[in-house]
């Protein structure tokens, strides 16, 4: 089984509580007719929690179902994305795996905000214990690109929190060029 078929990893305790407040942090950052590009989107969970709250235009991507869209967001053209064309796009657990700056640059509108959790750099070593023993959800793939969410480049920062000391929240719009 390729990870691109292997089921999505079951997510941890400490994962769920996440996930109700990144409902609660992101979502008033934008209107609920709002275009929103869930990158990484794994179950659709985001999508699903956000219709439930009247957000009734997310769209889900990743690399295998139940995403709306299937396929790598480095090829957003042959998906039938357009440049320019969303709102926001939530990034959850996905900036650490790859440059992702430039493409979320592309396809946000002017201004547009970048929705975005990953580890704090030094606690990376942290998160993976926590991995390990089931209280996170495992990753799917090696943390590449452990970056600080204020050093983004082609973003600048409207919020930025660390919760529980290990994990970086922002929210980021788009300026200029990444």
């Amino acid at each position: 089984m390729t990870a691109a078929t292997a089921p999505p990893p079951r997510p941890g305790p400490l994962s769920w509580l996440a996930r109700r407040g990144k409902l609660r942090y992101f979502l008033p950052y934008v209107a609920p007719d709002a275009s929103i590009l869930d990158v990484g989107c794994s179950t659709n969970w985001f999508k699903r929690s956000a219709n439930d709250q009247g957000w009734t235009n997310v769209t889900g991507l990743d690399l295998a179902p139940p995403a709306d869209i299937v396929g790598d967001v480095f090829s957003w053209p042959q998906l039938g994305l357009l440049a320019g064309s969303w709102d926001a796009i939530t990034a959850f657990e996905v900036l650490e795996h790859g440059d992702f700056a430039p493409v979320f640059h592309q396809l946000l509108r002017p201004g547009g905000l970048l929705f975005a959790t990953t580890p704090v750099p030094a606690m990376d070593p942290v998160c993976h214990a926590l991995e390990r023993v089931g209280l996170l959800q495992r990753r799917t793939s090696p943390h590449t690109h452990l970056i600080s969410l204020r050093e983004l480049p082609g973003f600048e920062v409207v919020d930025y929190q660390i919760k529980a000391g290990i994990s970086q929240w922002a929210v980021l719009r788009a300026v200029g060029s990444p």
